[in-house]
């Protein structure tokens, strides 16, 4: 046991020290960085986020469609989301995107509103496999077992103890498993709110026109940003380098323990480029791309945060969503009490006795 962790505490020293070496030849070499190309890559970004969050205000649209809400709303949420995970690990941002939409949206419950988050991972997903597939057909993509001989503590660590991460898959599934279970017998509501969250997949052509479309057109905006961070860090913009950034990307979001993948995705984007330039040069863009997301989607989020929802704070808007949620909680569990004992008469009343005279009819000698 002590064996182990004084290799994971080496593993995790070794991975810090080849990152914030990164981070060092990246501002020595600022004079460098072809600033219009990198102003124009944060432009396609943030357009690549309006896309997405609109398509997104589309499924709420369609879950929601009598209640008044505003998309600049919705569009703050999303920002404020990928600012906060590009900071902080574990994807906390989606805790500040379900509360802060729940709360534009009058009526709307937290199961709505989370399952609306699945409709845009379809087409997500879709896209995904591909790039995967085309990736790591071009020969310059790490095998699975050569994952464990990255400089990255997370991936290199969950690719070398294989049971491990195999005992910790299964868990989340047969956590999963068990969470589904208990909800279907116990809440049938929820069920309901869920299928609200995904109304506009009932209506194919209302998805393929007002998400689908949008998805598509956010990924090319994306496809033009991660190809002038190319040419912006001198890597050099091409289909064939944008498409293995993509793939990049998927294998890190897998590996949620760093904010936005650093770590994951500087070990990642060094091998994959190795042929394609010098080693300073590729792990400057590696870090200089972070950093600059980073930086754009947190100043931004933060932005919408303190204009739009008017709290001070990420801190702020998590508190307030816990409380909100554990208030939403108190009142469901109440409705639930007074469902199975209602108040003014025992719970096992005739139906014929279910009426405004039934208090004065039960009284009656």
């Amino acid at each position: 046991m002590r064996v182990s962790a004084t290799v994971a505490s080496t593993s995790i020293g070794h991975s810090l020290s080849t990152f914030f070496d990164a981070v060092g030849k990246f501002f020595s070499d600022l004079a460098a960085v072809h600033w219009p190309a990198l102003l124009l890559a944060l432009l396609f970004f943030g357009l690549n986020l309006t896309l997405r969050s609109r398509a997104f205000f589309h499924s709420l649209r369609a879950a929601y469609p009598a209640a008044p809400f505003q998309w600049r709303r919705v569009w703050g949420a999303y920002f404020a989301a990928v600012g906060f995970n590009n900071v902080v690990p574990a994807r906390g941002g989606d805790v500040i995107k379900l509360f802060l939409t729940r709360s534009s949206i009058p009526g709307s419950r937290y199961p709505t509103v989370a399952a609306a988050f699945f409709v845009e991972s379809i087409f997500d997903a879709s896209v995904g496999v591909l790039v995967l597939i085309y990736a790591f057909t071009q020969g310059v993509f790490p095998k699975p077992p050569d994952l464990s001989k990255l400089s990255s503590f997370d991936i290199s660590y969950l690719a070398e103890h294989f049971r491990l991460t195999l005992f910790l898959l299964t868990l989340l599934a047969f956590a999963g498993l068990v969470a589904f279970a208990l909800l279907s017998v116990r809440v049938q509501a929820f069920w309901a709110r869920v299928r609200q969250g995904v109304t506009i997949l009932t209506d194919r052509r209302r998805y393929l026109r007002e998400v689908v479309s949008l998805q598509a057109l956010a990924w090319l905006a994306r496809f033009a940003a991660f190809w002038f961070f190319l040419d912006a860090f001198r890597v050099g913009g091409s289909v064939q380098n944008v498409l293995l950034v993509f793939g990049v990307n998927q294998v890190a979001g897998a590996v949620p323990f760093t904010p936005g993948g650093a770590g994951v995705q500087q070990a990642l984007l060094v091998k994959v480029f190795a042929s394609k330039g010098s080693g300073a040069v590729v792990a400057a863009y590696s870090v200089g791309q972070q950093i600059a997301i980073a930086a754009f989607t947190a100043g931004v989020g933060l932005a919408a945060v303190v204009f739009i929802f008017r709290f001070r704070s990420f801190k702020e808007v998590i508190s307030a969503g816990r409380a909100s949620r554990e208030a939403e909680r108190e009142a469901e569990a109440e409705r639930e009490a007074e469902a199975a004992d209602p108040p003014g008469g025992p719970a096992f009343a005739y139906p014929e006795d279910r009426g405004p005279g039934r208090a004065r009819s039960a009284r009656a000698p």
